[in-house]
């Protein structure tokens, strides 16, 4: 498919499934990026580059679609569908970005989505509620509006509804663990009342985001008391001493049961941001539950933003959802 193809495919698609263009919600405090994370990482990784967001000619981008609102605001994301025609079903994909639960853009996810895509997978980014704008749980909400979103559209865009992972990194991937652990909890999906179409996944892929909040480890940095407010104090609206059944509710180390999705924990090597993964495996292993630990080695937080460990990551993301979805690589690829 050439350029110009691709141009009118987009448009096409843009007019008849109703895309809108609506911006997402500003906040001055909203600095987490690629590039102002790289400014941070530089002097101590001076080899790293930004991950490129080109789409190549393989992916078809459609972007600012819509996919809940809540009176006037309306909360969207962009998809990414691999070129080929559909032939058969595709596993679908929903990143969710980090931030600190406060700030942080779902472009941020853009590149390792092209990346899924290119592998034949469906997959999108979107934009939550950020914490100045809607506390915990709504952020949780979002991405199960976003998961039936893509469930109920995935006849129109190809994907295989009985295939839906949920994926994030930092704060999107405590977001995305404790989604996909409560499937089926109407406390976390407001929604599930009056919709026949399901919010739950098939698997999770928590990129270096916390399993549990109240643990020492988790609370020596997330409710450290120089920080008034902490990321995940703000949040929830308060300190774990205030509000310690939310820091123990938003913990998906206390959900795992014989239901639970399999989940992949691929992590940076700085073990403060994946803490809790280890005891919530030991409380997956008696249910038999899959599970897979993946450590990007010598790399820093973030690090999925960032070329040379990006293709690792997309590599490692792959392998997991092609084995949890009985997907061959030659069946990804097509």
């Amino acid at each position: 498919m050439n350029q110009f193809l691709k141009m009118i495919s987009c448009a096409v698609l843009f007019v008849f499934l109703g895309c809108q263009t609506i911006t997402q919600v500003d906040d001055p405090s909203n600095t987490y990026t690629p590039e102002t994370t790289y400014q941070k990482l530089a002097a101590d990784y001076p080899f790293i580059t930004i991950a490129r967001r080109d789409v190549p000619d393989s992916v078809v981008e459609i972007k600012n679609i819509t996919y809940v609102r809540y009176g006037k605001r309306a909360l969207q994301l962009d998809l990414y569908l691999p070129e080929s025609s559909i032939t058969h079903l595709k596993p679908g994909v929903v990143f969710v970005h980090g931030g600190g639960w406060r700030s942080g853009y779902r472009t941020n996810f853009t590149p390792m989505a092209i990346g899924l895509a290119q592998r034949g997978y469906v997959t999108a980014t979107i934009s939550y509620r950020l914490a100045g704008e809607a506390k915990y749980p709504a952020a949780i909400h979002d991405v199960k509006a976003a998961i039936r979103w893509l469930r109920s559209n995935a006849k129109k865009y190809g994907v295989n509804p009985q295939q839906i992972a949920v994926a994030g990194g930092s704060a999107g991937g405590q977001i995305a663990s404790l989604t996909g652990v409560t499937n089926g909890l109407e406390k976390f999906d407001p929604q599930l009342h009056r919709s026949r179409i399901s919010s739950d996944v098939q698997a999770i892929i928590n990129i270096d985001g916390l399993s549990d909040f109240t643990s020492e480890a988790a609370r020596l940095h997330e409710d450290d008391p120089r920080k008034n407010p902490s990321a995940a104090g703000f949040w929830f609206g308060g300190r774990y001493a205030e509000k310690t059944d939310l820091w123990h509710e938003a913990s998906p180390t206390f959900y795992v049961n014989k239901n639970t999705p399999p989940i992949l924990f691929l992590i940076s090597a700085q073990p403060r941001f994946s803490v809790g993964h280890e005891e919530m495996i030991e409380k997956m292993k008696p249910f038999g539950i899959a599970y897979q630990v993946s450590k990007i080695p010598d790399s820093p937080h973030s690090f999925w933003l960032f070329d040379p460990w990006l293709q690792p990551s997309i590599n490692i993301a792959e392998q997991f959802l092609n084995q949890q979805f009985k997907i061959r690589r030659s069946d990804s690829a097509r």
